[in-house]
């Protein structure tokens, strides 16, 4: 039967034994009323608990954090496969106001993550705010009473505002293919790796060669029989070069922030050079391909199977992904390359187009997620009842990819174009908060109850996207995940992450419209 579950640890650890100091209450207004909070935030990854967090900073301590899960995390709590790690440095991939200087690695793995963001939430008290095991089942904005009514798998109550930090990679994709429902043996996604199941000698095709993939291969490759790796595109994979830090440099991390800071400006300003190439120059991508090429030379001495390994399209359209084991792993003699496209999948096999049939005792997917047709917008429903799926129609856009028409008091984090192909997404995510918080202080000084962008000023942004989007290394010709089914990329930030920092310093609030707080409508007597 095909089964794709999470896993867990053999003796599953309570919230109370990870957080003992924590008090888990959250307040109601009364008990016979709805309960209400004056800001609800979906998630508690980076993105819903920097938002959190800097509320909490800003003297905002009225506001609730719903949680699918029972940990802190997002994505860094899901995906637990063998080698799971960032491929943006520590010193840059954290909060700008929380450095840690503990990291151990250039690049920091899964665990150190997940454990640096408990950290962040003990540290800053956000724990007493958070719901935990609360899926969302809807969210409906209320334009009588000005609020959002929030409903979970928990409980049910309202909101003056909802910020969704959700994040974009947390529904696993799982690969559409004739007879996978047949599949008698063990299969599960990347993210929702099997830790109960032993690998150890056994017959194992991996579907997908994506980021995921080309970090769990290695890991596997020395424990299985026999790996069938099934191959749709070759990515572009540029050195790793991870490397432990010292505790001499830990220890001035410590012991003088600035040099930690400077560390971290510098892999900014280097990371960030990467846009001239995928943005404005094409041409400069060139040497970056070369640089990729000499790697898989290097690394892939058998010249056939350095021909299926070599990309056939602009660096860049795809995901550049980093690695210093992945090729050396596909050229052990247990494992084989397949880059025929798969046919059907049988009880006990798969069968590739050229009518071959491998037979495996467990496929893994390393399909990636769904992006931009993610199941979340059907739970959301603004003005006139209508979900944010159907105000989308399959083309995700929000205004700096923040705001909605006909959602008020809504905002997203991570939303249509403010991905990255270069740099950290932490850096985006704070520039959406710091706008965020803005807004909240010009509302409270104009007396606002709600806002909304305008909808000529969303399409005014969505078009100027679109057409900074054209001739860039994104829309050269590949199929990826950042475009829709229509073949719009609204997924990637087309310049500098400079230029949305700057556009997202203050709340512009001229691209608004509003409503005003009863308190501060005249009564008719006056």
């Amino acid at each position: 039967m095909f089964h794709v579950r999470a896993s867990r640890d053999a003796r599953p650890v309570s919230i109370a034994d990870r957080y003992p100091f924590a008090d888990f209450t959250f307040r109601s207004t009364n008990d016979n009323s709805v309960p209400h909070t004056h800001i609800a935030i979906l998630g508690t990854g980076f993105s819903g608990l920097g938002m959190a967090i800097q509320l909490k900073k800003h003297g905002y301590n009225d506001f609730m954090i719903i949680e699918r899960a029972g940990d802190i995390g997002g994505t860094w709590r899901d995906n637990t496969y063998p080698g799971c790690a960032c491929d943006i440095p520590s010193l840059l991939y954290s909060f700008s106001f929380a450095p840690n200087p503990n990291w151990t690695r250039l690049y920091p793995q899964q665990k150190e993550i997940q454990n640096y963001l408990r950290r962040c939430a003990r540290r800053f008290g956000i724990l007493p705010h958070i719901r935990w095991q609360s899926e969302l089942v809807e969210a409906v904005w209320n334009e009588d009473e000005q609020r959002w009514h929030i409903t979970t798998t928990q409980e049910h109550f309202t909101a003056d505002f909802f910020i969704c930090g959700n994040g974009p990679l947390n529904e696993p994709s799982l690969p559409a293919i004739v007879g996978i429902e047949q599949f008698e043996g063990t299969i599960f996604h990347s993210s929702q790796w099997r830790h109960d199941y032993d690998l150890t000698g056994k017959r194992v095709a991996v579907i997908g060669t994506g980021a995921s993939a080309i970090q769990f291969v290695p890991q596997i490759q020395p424990k299985v029989a026999h790996m069938t790796v099934f191959q749709r595109t070759p990515p572009w994979i540029v050195p790793r070069m991870d490397h432990p830090f010292s505790e001499r440099q830990k220890r001035l991390f410590r012991l003088l922030p600035v040099a930690q800071r400077l560390a971290r400006a510098r892999i900014y300003l280097r990371n960030e050079l990467t846009a001239l190439g995928l943005v404005y120059r094409p041409e400069v991508m060139k040497r970056g391909m070369g640089f990729a090429q000499e790697h898989l030379a290097r690394q892939v001495p058998d010249p056939v199977l350095r021909a299926k390994l070599t990309p056939h399209y602009a660096m860049g359209c795809k995901r550049i992904l980093v690695s210093d084991d992945f090729y050396p792993a596909l050229g052990k003699p247990n494992v084989e390359l397949v880059t025929e496209s798969i046919r059907e999948i049988r009880a006990h096999s798969v069968v590739t187009a050229d009518g071959r049939e491998h037979e495996v005792d467990t496929i893994i997917c390393g399909t990636g997620f769904h992006v931009t047709d993610a199941p979340f917008p059907q739970h959301v429903r603004g003005l006139h009842q209508q979900t944010l799926a159907e105000k989308w129609n399959a083309s995700p856009t929000a205004y700096l990819g923040t705001t909605i028409a006909d959602f008020p008091n809504f905002f997203l984090l991570i939303g249509p174009y403010t991905g990255l192909g270069h740099n950290s997404m932490i850096y985006m995510i704070e520039s959406q908060i710091n706008y965020i918080l803005d807004c909240l202080r010009k509302m409270e000084r104009h007396h606002a109850q709600s806002i909304e962008v305008l909808p000529e000023a969303q399409a005014a942004f969505d078009n100027e996207m679109q057409r900074r989007m054209q001739g860039t290394a994104w829309t050269s010709g590949c199929a990826s995940w950042y475009l829709t089914s229509s073949g719009r990329n609204t997924t990637i930030w087309p310049g500098f992450t400079f230029e949305f920092r700057y556009r997202t310093r203050r709340f512009d609030w001229k691209h608004y419209s509003h409503a005003a707080h009863p308190s501060a409508v005249p009564s008719p007597s006056s």
